[in-house]
């Protein structure tokens, strides 16, 4: 079956590289806006599954990937702060504080309509960061499109403390470890492809 990435982000794209299996990528076009009184567990899982099948009409025998990611502060969510003012001003917030970062999993198998979803905690303690660190940081990294203005895979390995979780690609965007069993739940083994 062909595996379709529904997803504009380069991190996702880079990170199912990884795998050497041949994929496609398209932009879901879904509204990503979280809704009243959703959890970021929620949003993560929601947003994941929307993505995944907003694309299935125009692959209907494919093994289709949605991800999202939300950060959250004592339950608030944190987004893309976009612009370098945004991203100040969140990790004032975060600096000396657990962030969690749920990153919702989905692959929808268009063909039979069976969707796997899942979502994959990872926490972060970040540093108690001085004005001028994160002034640094953030001149040298631009994270601007990383939710909590955290990019792991970058320069904001230095603004962490520690980081715990399952996945350790679930923090970049795309959790592989999870993925990889939800491929070979739909008989796509990425070791015999």
């Amino acid at each position: 079956m062909l595996l379709v990435l529904a997803s504009t982000s380069p991190y996702r794209r880079q990170l199912l590289e990884r795998l050497r299996v041949p994929f496609e990528v398209i932009s879901p076009e879904v509204d990503e806006t979280a809704l009243p009184n959703e959890t970021p567990h929620d949003a993560a899982l929601r947003l994941s599954a929307l993505k995944a099948r907003a694309v299935a009409r125009q692959f209907p025998n494919a093994l289709i990937i949605g991800s999202d990611q939300i950060a959250s502060l004592n339950g608030q969510h944190l987004g893309k702060p976009g612009n370098h003012v945004a991203a100040t001003a969140q990790l004032h917030l975060m600096r000396g504080q657990e962030m969690i970062f749920h990153t919702g999993l989905s692959l929808y198998n268009s063909q039979i309509k069976r969707l796997q979803s899942q979502v994959i905690l990872t926490r972060v303690r970040i540093r108690n960061l001085t004005d001028q660190q994160i002034e640094n940081y953030l001149l040298r990294d631009q994270p601007y499109d990383c939710a909590g203005s955290a990019r792991s895979e970058g320069l904001g390995i230095a603004i962490m403390d520690n980081l715990s979780g399952d996945d350790p690609t679930a923090l970049i965007g795309l959790p592989l470890i999870t993925l990889n069993q939800m491929l070979f739940n739909e008989g796509y083994d990425v070791l015999s492809q």
